[in-house]
């Protein structure tokens, strides 16, 4: 046997061992690496991981507050809150959107607009994993479709929240205003902190004007969930702050006899309590349902609405802009007696016509024959023309402007009321700038009577009224009344802005008073109609707009002009004349003469606030109740 093939036990135990030290050596380090990592983690790191497990097991969500309701002075409720189911979906926590959304159009109704509202909605800014609906009022049995598919929907939820509602929706479309979903401008300018949660914002009117005291303030908890991100349970909750109740000074009960009055009829109808600048009434027909528009309104409906040729969606009321016509001589006739271009007692002669110069052109009374020899008490009562263009040519335009600014006319004299526009009082100044031409005698002559380029809203139209009956004292007009536990309206409402309206002759408003109570009283009165047998006395005045122009000689034709050229229908007035406690104006578009279409709407209107609805005198708020906060 060859001397190298003897083995060597001795050298191979040498090495076996060096190797096994080797080895315990690593397995040691590698004990060690592991017992100081374990340690890292376990001791060190202890609060990271703590946090980070409880952020995939706790999350803190933030709970919407429950809106603030809305009634009116007899505490009627007109906007309140309900439980509404709708199907969300959280993005970020959905596996493949076009899969989801497959298989939910084969659960549910989806329809192809609350599928473009969806993809609208996702692609719009928000918060992070914020929901985002996809279908609302979900009936019980596809509520019990979608849970018994749940587990294959993961980042789709049932949810219940509570939805504005408002049970007299024709009635208070335009003055409450509506709700809607917060879009891409308010959620720029809105609160990201209180609205965390809140899917709905004020859109226009009340709901709009008081969004800060109706909204509330936004409450947290911090719940427990499963790895699908279910909610198991509550840990921790810190309620919200619901919104404010407001109390209104709209009466529902006038407000829908005034919807009645002007049913079948494009219209509107402001009736204000002049003690208070209260808007009692706040009308424009036609209305719509605003219930419609808080979810979302469809394409179809929308069409229908803003593509109708009555507009229901414009709020005459606060935003028509009218010719005031003759209703505009009693503020006039104010003006004219405290500027000394007429006296109580100056008479004039009326051919049925006036002429500034002779043979210039005439400017015709809506009488062909005249009124004779007339005063400024019967120049009221029988709507004499004649007798206002001399008073406006003797005025001039800057007295009768800085008068007519002062009753309001031109600007929101409102305190509340949102949307309102200010109409058009005419100045040399405005004149020249908009159309670059100087102010002609004809025009003053024009404006004497209500005409030409001056434009009122019937919200302006009221508040001059009412300024009257009050004899001078200004009182804005405002919509809220009260807010729940008496709490100071200080601060949430603007201060008030107007000076009084004072009189040289205070005893000047008595005169003008009585005049207009002539027009609804007299013999010769154009509204004695409507003022017949009143057991109380009002004062008043109409008036009949042009729409459009007629030719010098030409003979206005009601039967021979298309419906929505004809003249429109208006009326001021306040009653009792003694002590008011209402003033209203009205306006009938294309109704033809104030007296016959107008009055009778106002007289109507007076006989219900005087006659018919006694003062209930209970002006406390009815307490929120919890069973709409207890449905979720």
């Amino acid at each position: 046997m060859p001397w190298g093939e003897i083995k060597d036990t001795a050298a191979e135990r040498r090495l076996f061992q060096r190797r096994a030290l080797v080895m315990l050596v690593v397995v040691f380090l590698l004990l060690a690496g592991l017992a100081a990592r374990m340690y890292q983690l376990q001791v060190a790191e202890h609060d990271i991981y703590t946090t980070l497990s409880d952020k995939n097991r706790v999350q803190v969500q933030s709970v919407p507050p429950p809106r603030g309701l809305v009634y009116d002075r007899n505490q009627v409720l007109l906007a309140e809150n309900r439980p509404v189911f709708s199907v969300t979906l959280v993005p970020e926590r959905v596996g493949g959107m076009d899969e989801t959304l497959e298989q939910l159009e084969r659960i549910l109704e989806v329809s192809e607009e609350d599928l473009e509202r969806f993809e609208r909605r996702l692609r719009e800014p928000r918060r992070p994993f914020q929901e985002i609906p996809l279908r609302y009022d979900l009936t019980e049995d596809e509520i019990a479709r979608l849970a018994v598919h749940r587990h294959r929907l993961p980042g789709v939820e049932v949810r219940a929240e509570l939805v504005r509602y408002y049970p007299h929706s024709e009635l208070t479309a335009h003055a409450l205003g509506f709700v809607g979903r917060i879009n891409r401008d308010e959620l720029q300018r809105i609160d990201p902190v209180n609205y965390a949660g809140t899917n709905y914002i004020g859109k226009s009117g009340v709901e709009r004007f008081y969004e800060k005291l109706l909204h509330g303030e936004v409450g947290y908890q911090h719940v427990e969930t499963n790895a699908r991100g279910r909610i198991l349970r509550v840990l921790e909750r810190e309620s919200p702050s619901p919104g404010e109740d407001l109390q209104l000074h709209l009466d529902l009960r006038l407000q829908a006899r005034a919807h009645e009055l002007l049913d079948g009829r494009r219209g509107a109808i402001v009736a204000i309590e002049p003690k208070t600048g209260g808007l009692l009434a706040l009308a424009s027909v036609p209305g719509f349902d605003a219930n419609k528009f808080v979810t979302g309104i469809s394409v179809p409906d929308y069409r229908e609405l803003s593509e109708s040729k009555d507009k229901p969606l414009f709020n005459r009321a606060l935003r028509g802009q009218y010719a005031p016509a003759s209703t505009l001589k009693p503020m006039l006739a104010i003006a004219a007696l405290d500027s000394g271009a007429v006296t109580r007692d100056q008479t004039i002669w009326d051919p049925g016509y006036f002429q500034l110069k002779p043979g210039g052109r005439r400017y015709r009374d809506w009488k062909r024959g005249g009124h004779g020899w007339v005063d400024l008490t019967h120049a009221m009562a029988q709507s004499c023309d004649v007798y206002f263009y001399e008073a406006a040519v003797e005025m001039g335009v800057d007295t009768m402007h800085s008068y007519l600014s002062r009753f309001g006319f031109g600007e929101d004299a409102t305190l509340d009321v949102s949307g309102a526009l200010s109409g058009l009082l005419p100045s040399p100044d405005w004149k020249r700038a908009m159309r670059d031409e100087p102010w002609y005698p004809g025009d003053s002559v024009n404006l004497g009577i209500g005409q030409g380029f001056m434009l009122a809203t019937p919200l302006q139209m009221a508040t001059a009224t009412a300024l009257i009956a009050n004899r001078g004292e200004w009182v804005e007009p405002r919509l809220l009344k009260g807010i729940e536990g008496d709490q100071s309206l200080d601060g949430f409402l603007p201060s008030e802005t107007h000076e009084p309206l004072k009189l040289q002759n205070p005893d000047d408003w008595e005169f003008i008073v009585e005049a207009m109570a002539e027009v609804m009283h007299g013999s010769r009165g154009t509204a004695r109609g409507a003022g017949r047998d009143a057991p109380y006395r009002m004062a008043g005045k109409t008036g009949t707009a042009q729409v459009f122009s007629l030719a010098e000689d030409e003979e206005y034709d009601a039967e021979e002009i298309r419906e929505r050229l004809r003249d429109h229908a208006l009326f001021v007035g306040f009653a009792p004349v003694e002590n008011p406690e209402i003033a209203v104006a009205v306006i009938v578009e294309n109704g033809g003469g104030g007296s016959r279409t107008a009055a009778p709407v106002a007289r109507a209107l007076f006989d219900a606030w005087l006659l018919e609805f006694a003062d209930t005198g209970n002006d406390s708020l009815v307490s929120k109740t919890d069973s709409q906060s207890e449905a979720l």
